[in-house]
């Protein structure tokens, strides 16, 4: 099985992490095409619930397979890395049997009392099949992690999204004139599809490259798994609890927004046409950077923990440098061309501009959004997973306050639910970085930060000069790809003067190696 190092994996990752974000825009740009904004609405109202849900499945199990599994490849122990597969199946394959019950069971609660909208029982109902494949999913996403090859789940991410695209617009036109909530649940069973042909493809690659024989001898490894067990849920289990607090908030979220706009004068409808502007065209935008940011936090966990059992501090720092440096450096273009193109880019993609308010005032605070998944993970890995969760339960707590405060004054409205996540956003982000230089005594150097200001105002006044000069010609959008592409060669030009990206790391991209050779 092929091995690929630090920045050789998140490249992988990064790639995939490109082409299912791409796809991924499209699905969202037919769902919203089709459907409208109440349709988003309904359809984003009801995936809440199911990443609750999953997260209650998987118990953290993920991060602490990677780590566990990248120590005992380290000391070649096979049989280590066959009871790790097998008790994390077994937790797994029964914790998703029982949720995807528990959910079935309480979709008609959830819908109708919790969300207030009846409508959004058909898309959770929807859902509720795709838990048990996500779940085993995980398990060998989290096996290859741990063996530090990114290239099955990168391909089976893709293989997801074309799938996921291919079904979605079938299922929608099929089951739309039956109404908007059946159009969302069709749009829920494109998901399933896609997960599933994900799912095949992982056991295949699991199967054709595997050196341990799952089935040969399993319930003997089973019984003698306790102190696997104990080894995994030490990181399991903490790491839930960040999880938990996430997908928790996460599914609390549209109940609160939608009893605070209730409380605020604003009708059903309206509320959830308006959180559908928000979570169906807003957040999607802002975290688009974020597949690059996830990338490097999926190969940090294997990458720090060896690091960590070798007490190599030095490295421990420069892992974590490189990827704030790397994470700011595809966020910072994304804030300025999401503040600065509002308006074009909401128009272009979604026929309306209606959200244009709630990007540019979102966009400046979710720069710090793209170092906070790096900052989690260098976290998880040094097992200070329980600092970390509490840090996500402050920021949580304190997003709901904010949110229900300023949601339910008919002055703010939608306005309140924005800035309440961007001040959890905000928080949680910079009680992570506390939490480093207090354990480890990590700190951004005051050079890295003039660097980071520098880069974030130079490509700001060179877009303001583009977009100025966009805005007095008749819009169209090869007009804005052409002024998009032209800040985009600048911002590269940027990063290389202020020395963002180094000779060292692009020496590491494959088929930059032979240049760089030469």
């Amino acid at each position: 099985m092929s091995k690929q190092t630090f920045l050789q994996g998140t490249i992988i990752l990064i790639l995939a992490g490109m082409i299912t974000r791409f796809l991924g825009f499209i699905n969202r740009l037919v769902i919203a095409r089709v459907m409208g904004e109440e349709g988003v609405g309904l359809y984003m109202m009801a995936l809440p619930t199911f990443f609750l849900v999953m997260t209650l499945t998987q118990l953290g199990l993920p991060v602490a397979i990677s780590k566990r599994i990248a120590e005992a490849d380290a000391q070649n122990d096979r049989a280590k890395i066959k009871r790790i597969l097998v008790v994390s199946i077994i937790i797994t394959g029964i914790s998703s049997i029982f949720f995807t019950i528990v959910m079935i069971l309480a979709a008609p609660f959830i819908a109708t009392t919790l969300l207030t909208d009846d409508r959004t029982l058909y898309p959770i109902l929807a859902i509720s099949p795709i838990i048990p494949i996500v779940a085993i999913s995980s398990v060998l996403r989290g096996y290859f992690q741990g063996k530090q090859n990114m290239k099955p789940q990168s391909y089976s991410q893709v293989i997801e999204q074309i799938v996921r695209i291919s079904c979605v617009a079938f299922f929608v036109y099929l089951l739309l004139p039956y109404g908007i909530e059946f159009a969302a649940a069709g749009a829920m069973f494109s998901v399933i599809l896609g997960e599933f042909a994900s799912l095949l493809y992982m056991i295949y690659q699991f199967k054709s490259k595997k050196t341990i024989r799952i089935r040969h001898r399993f319930f003997s490894y089973l019984k003698s798994s306790k102190q696997t067990v104990k080894e995994l849920f030490s990181i399991a289990l903490p790491s839930t609890g960040s999880r938990l607090i996430s997908s928790f908030s996460y599914f609390l979220e549209p109940i609160i927004v939608a009893n605070s706009l209730a409380i605020a004068g604003i009708s059903s409808s309206l509320a959830t046409k308006q959180y559908g502007e928000l979570t169906g065209f807003v957040l999607p935008l802002l975290f688009l950077p974020t597949f690059i940011t996830q990338s490097l936090s999926i190969a940090l966990v294997p990458n720090i923990s060896e690091a960590d059992a070798k007490k190599n501090n030095t490295l421990i720092h420069y892992r974590i440098h490189q990827s704030i440096r790397i994470s700011f450096a595809s966020g910072a273009i994304a804030t300025v061309v999401l503040s600065i193109f509002a308006v074009p880019i909401l128009s272009f993609m979604y026929g309306t501009a209606n959200a244009s308010t709630i990007l540019i005032f979102m966009a400046p605070f979710y720069i710090l959004l793209y170092i906070q998944s790096p900052l989690q993970a260098t976290l998880q890995a040094l097992d200070y997973a329980k600092p970390a969760m509490w840090n996500s339960l402050i920021g949580a707590a304190v997003k709901f306050v904010v949110l229900f405060i300023l949601a339910s004054n008919e002055s703010f409205g939608i306005m309140g639910v924005a800035i309440a996540m961007s001040v959890g956003v905000i928080l949680i982000t910079l009680l992570h970085l506390a939490t480093l230089r207090k354990e480890i005594n990590f700190f951004i150097p005051f050079k890295d930060i003039v660097k980071m200001i520098a880069l974030i105002l130079s490509t700001w006044g060179i877009g303001k000069f583009i977009y100025n000069y966009y805005i007095q010609y008749d819009p169209n959008i090869i007009l804005f790809g052409v002024s998009i592409i032209l800040l985009l060669i600048i911002y590269i030009f940027l990063l290389f003067i202020l020395k963002f990206i180094t000779r060292e790391e692009l020496e590491q991209i494959p088929f930059l190696q032979k240049w760089f050779t030469k």
